[in-house]
């Protein structure tokens, strides 16, 4: 060690503001530094030069230092390299410096494999070792890495990665770049050397360095957290992981799955923790599941905390947002169905609270949002399969009960038999009085027989009262076994079947039914609400029990208050050969409990919608004629105009019943009144019927539904075949004219504001329509649909119509007489 000094200037004195140097150089065999210092300082009062230069020489002493990769990557052991370096006085210089990671805002993915170059540099103990791990003789090797959850391994066993690296035996990862060397390098410090890898570029680079600092810091809690001493250094640690997964620049759903998983895994192992503990751990993971659905085990725990502690804050203040993303975000509990659990068990906490199902009616209102229109479409749906899995667990002891559940003989003879078995569970059929059975023989020789009756779009069922042949017809499909409704309908005795449910499952009942009534308040809601239940998708248990049909009759009544046809056409059964809401709460049905209210209530929104038709008279004269009569007689005006269009429509056949029905519309004011009106419409249709009159008639254009009504009223139309409606400004309204035409076989509607409803209608009648022209009217395919019916139709023309090729197919399929068809610019064209 040699110091300099200004000319004329003590060597101990007088070094205020002067240049401290020294010169150091690495020796191969010694590994003593020699080193050039260069200073500048500035001398306080008091300061002892001697001190400084001690301690400036312990630091630049001759103790061995522990190699670093850049000491055989700057220099070899064997040829020795000067370098300059500025450092402080309590410190060494380096010989290279340490790429510092500035926080950019840059993220990466996290990677699980990757090309990447790799050298191995194995620290020397012998001058030959050193002489083998010069810069000459180093090679960098291609390989696929993989990370692993537990180590480093390569697609290629060979050379420097022959064994994999555990991360274990990582101690440190860090970012290289140094003079005149390959760029982009990665440092892995692992005991007895060091691991170099180079990647292509920078970004790359910083993608592996953090991307194997998660892996072994994952590793590492994986570790520490398998095995817990102390719950509050856990809690800490699980807090410290919680932090890395927040701040980390990597970018990957795993990221924050993985500290779940851990999390997860530590309570499953341990079930002995105290309330505290739990509330502790949910609220330090809390920030994680803002934006990350709990993993399946979390989930259970979540659900365990809300059955213990429905009233615990963290309820509110951590769960809610939990659900509410699950509600906003689910694609599909099927697939995972612990979250529909979990959900499930939150709102039965808040159930629990002491503002019960207000606190429920906010959290509903908070999912719906304050707009009129829901802006998240999965809450409907997701919320719905909750509630219906709800409903499920509520009957489901009762369901696994092979005691207490009653065959399909005993449902079908309407109750369970007597017997001397006792109930074990607290779910059970109560048994009928001994005179409801004795008459089982008597009603079970009832005959049920389904009408599938098809409207224009919807299969409409209903079952019939009548008595004859003591047989049951068989759902399709199963073995001779009759459906659900069918089975609880033979006999009134069905009515005294009853369920009792727990006090658990009542309040569970009660709040998910009430839940169904929130739903179906919603406008924009009720359209999918009513589509999610048409199939009836509730256990046969359920709909025979009393409680449930009656509380979720508000649903069915908002349904058939909706004047949206695709709200309340879900009433009807999805399909022929099975039963709708219209059937189970109309009088007969085993949810209707009241003198038909309800039933007259749908049936008056499906005839003012699109179901005035022939057949949806015909299956109501057949089925439930007797509730029609009945609700009629009592001045209900929608079972009036049903009975007259049975009348005007010729759908009673028996003169018996016409006389019936004539006598209960003249027992009322309203009946008479319309009774009188269908008189007169019968005798202008005689007149407009009697043989005579034109047989071709073309209307000026302009002319309007009145215009046509007053044109027909006027004298004799018995002979007409031809009519041309042809540029006029006739609408669907009219068909209740045109259906009064017995002889016309050629119709022109080309340019009208005719529609689906009027060709709907005109299908059920106009039976012997041969030529039909709709060319550039409104109508869709759910009119074009019921064309099927008119199989004399032998010239049709669609053209401009929204007619699709799906539907001229069918047609074509459907009508064996039509030769001659104009599709042009449509979709089938």
């Amino acid at each position: 060690m040699f110091w300099s000094r200004g000319k004329g200037q003590s060597p101990l004195k007088g070094c205020r503001g002067q240049t401290l140097a020294f010169m150091m150089q690495f020796n191969a065999c010694s590994h003593t530094r020699v080193s050039t210092y260069r200073h500048t300082f500035t001398e306080q009062k008091g300061t002892d030069l001697g001190v400084l230069m001690l301690s400036t020489v312990e630091v630049c002493g001759c103790e061995e230092p522990k190699p670093r990769a850049e000491h055989w990557l700057g220099s070899s052991g064997y040829f020795s390299r000067w370098r300059i370096g500025t450092i402080s006085c309590c410190t060494a210089a380096v010989p290279c410096r340490r790429a510092l990671l500035l926080c950019n805002g840059m993220r990466y993915k996290l990677l699980q494999e990757g090309d990447i170059q790799v050298c191995v540099i194995r620290h020397p103990r012998t001058f030959l070792s050193k002489i083998l791990t010069s810069k000459f003789l180093r090679r960098w090797e291609p390989h696929h890495l993989t990370l692993a959850d537990n180590s480093l391994a390569s697609a290629t066993p060979t050379g420097y990665m022959e064994n994999s690296v555990s991360y274990s035996a990582i101690e440190d990862v860090q970012l290289l770049s140094w003079e005149n060397a390959p760029k982009y390098c990665l440092q892995l410090t692992i005991p007895g050397g060091t691991v170099l890898l180079q990647a292509a570029n920078s970004y790359l680079r910083d993608q592996w360095f953090h991307s194997l600092q998660w892996k072994k810091k994952i590793y590492k809690y994986k570790k520490v957290l398998s095995n817990p001493s102390r719950w509050e250094v856990v809690l800490k640690e699980i807090r410290t992981l919680v932090d890395m997964a927040l701040t980390s620049p990597l970018q990957d759903d795993s990221i924050n799955q993985a500290p779940l998983e851990i999390v997860s895994k530590l309570l499953s192992e341990n079930t002995n923790l105290t309330t505290q503990e739990h509330e502790n751990i949910i609220v330090a993971i809390a920030p994680l599941l803002e934006n990350n659905h709990p993993p399946p085990d979390l989930c259970e725990f979540f659900c365990k905390h809300c059955r213990e502690r429905p009233r615990s804050m963290v309820v509110i203040e951590v769960f809610t947002p939990v659900v509410q993303r699950i509600l906003k975000h689910n694609m599909d509990f099927g697939k995972c169905p612990r979250l529909r659990l979990f959900t499930q068990e939150y709102i039965l906490a808040l159930n629990e609270l002491n503002a019960g199902m207000e606190v429920v009616k906010k959290f509903i209102q908070s999912m719906h949002g304050p707009t009129g229109h829901c802006p998240h479409p999965r809450v409907l749906p997701n919320l719905v399969a909750v509630c219906l899995a709800a409903i499920y667990s509520c009957y489901e002891e009762f369901i696994n009960s092979r005691d207490n559940s009653p065959s399909l003989k005993e449902i079908r003879n309407g109750c369970q038999q007597p017997c001397d078995r006792k109930p074990t569970l607290p779910l059970r059929l109560l048994h009928p009085s001994p005179d409801l059975v004795s008459q089982e023989a008597t009603l079970s020789e009832a005959r049920l027989k389904s009408v599938v009756v098809a409207s224009s779009e919807i299969h409409v069922e209903v079952e019939p009262a009548s008595t004859a042949k003591p047989a049951l017809t068989a759902s399709a499909g199963d073995d001779n076994e009759p459906n659900l409704i069918d089975c609880l309908m033979v006999s009134p005795a069905c009515s005294t079947m009853s369920i009792e449910l727990g006090p658990q499952a009542d309040r569970t009942l009660g709040c998910y039914v009430e839940i169904l009534k929130l739903l179906s308040d919603y406008d924009d809601w009720r359209p999918s609400l009513a589509s999610l239940l048409q199939p009836i998708p509730f256990p046969k248990e359920a709909l025979a029990h009393e409680k449930f049909t009656k509380e979720l009759k508000y649903v069915i009544q908002r349904f058939a208050e909706d004047p949206r046809q695709e709200v309340h056409s879900c009433l009807l059964s999805v399909r022929a050969g099975k039963d709708g809401w219209f059937q189970l709460y109309s009088p007969g049905g085993v949810a209707c409990d009241d003198d038909g209210e309800l039933f007259a209530s749908m049936v008056h929104i499906l005839m003012g919608s699109c179901y005035k038709t022939k057949k949806f008279l015909l299956s109501l004269a057949e089925n439930k004629l007797g509730p029609c009569m009945l609700l009629a007689l009592r001045g209900n005006q929608t079972m009036v105009e049903i009975l007259c269009l049975m009348l005007e429509y010729n759908i009673i056949d028996n003169n018996d019943t016409q006389l019936q029905i004539i006598s209960t519309l003249e027992s009322t004011g309203v009946g008479k009144r319309m009774y009188e009106q269908l008189c007169d419409r019968q005798r202008e249709l005689k007149e407009l019927q009697r043989k005579g009159g034109p047989t071709r008639l073309t209307l000026p254009s302009k002319s309007t539904d009145a215009d046509l009504a007053r044109l027909l009223s006027s004298g004799s139309f018995g002979n007409l075949e031809n009519l041309s409606l042809a540029f006029t400004n006739v609408t669907s309204a009219c068909a209740e004219h045109l259906i009064k035409l017995p002889s016309l076989k050629q119709l022109n509607l080309w340019s009208t504001q005719f529609g689906d409803a009027g060709l709907r209608l005109l299908s059920e009648h106009l039976t012997m329509l041969q030529v039909l022209n709709l060319c550039e009217t409104p109508v869709t395919d759910a009119g074009l649909l019921a064309l099927s019916s008119m199989k004399s139709l032998c010239s049709l023309n669609m053209n401009s119509t929204k007619l699709s090729a799906d539907t001229y197919e069918d047609l074509k399929a459907k009508l064996p007489n039509l030769k001659e068809v104009d599709v042009r610019y449509t979709e089938a064209w």
